[in-house]
């Protein structure tokens, strides 16, 4: 299967707390996801890699949620029995899904969702001496890479992925 160049792309921003007081530009941050996920989605190696490869579809959706540091730890120690806070938590629900039980409704691939703490990234960027929205893009295009499949267990997937990351994020900026 060869992705569609009009595949759509669809994602919800949500906040399950206080998030929505940061000075955020959601719909600058919804404008420049949609263009990460196409520029990702359309590199071959990505793609023919991706958990989308074997798949017809012509939509794809995904959550982008914000949230705090207490709130993403409670996530973090029910989902990974980590009690720490941490700057994303992607659930993956179609490519951790078995084939047989990835669902295609309607042309459309919901391929989960990417939970980022605000607070996290706000530390995380002062701390490397970056720009919020950079380390916010960096971030989130990780999670990107997590919904299609990708993980980095190994050496050379944490550098496919962070180059692929920082590939994405100098798209946009």
């Amino acid at each position: 299967m060869k992705l569609n160049k009009m595949t759509q792309i669809n994602i919800f921003i949500e906040h399950l707390n206080d998030t929505a007081n940061k000075k955020l530009d959601e719909i600058k941050v919804y404008n420049d996801a949609v263009k990460m996920t196409n520029f990702i989605i359309e590199q071959n190696e990505i793609f023919e890699n991706s958990c989308l490869k074997l798949h017809k579809f012509n939509t794809i959706s995904f959550d982008i949620v914000f949230t705090n540091n207490e709130e993403i730890q409670k996530i973090n120690k029910e989902y990974r029995q980590k009690d720490t806070p941490t700057d994303v938590i992607t659930f993956a629900i179609f490519a951790d899904s078995p084939l047989e039980e990835r669902f295609i409704i309607d042309g459309e691939i919901n391929l989960g969702e990417i939970i980022v703490s605000l607070d996290k990234i706000e530390t995380q960027a002062t701390e490397n001496n970056k720009e919020f929205i950079d380390e916010l893009y960096y971030i989130i295009s990780h999670g990107i890479l997590h919904l299609l499949g990708f993980d980095h267990q190994s050496e050379n997937d944490y550098n496919f992925m962070v180059n692929w990351q920082n590939k994405a994020k100098a798209e946009i900026l």
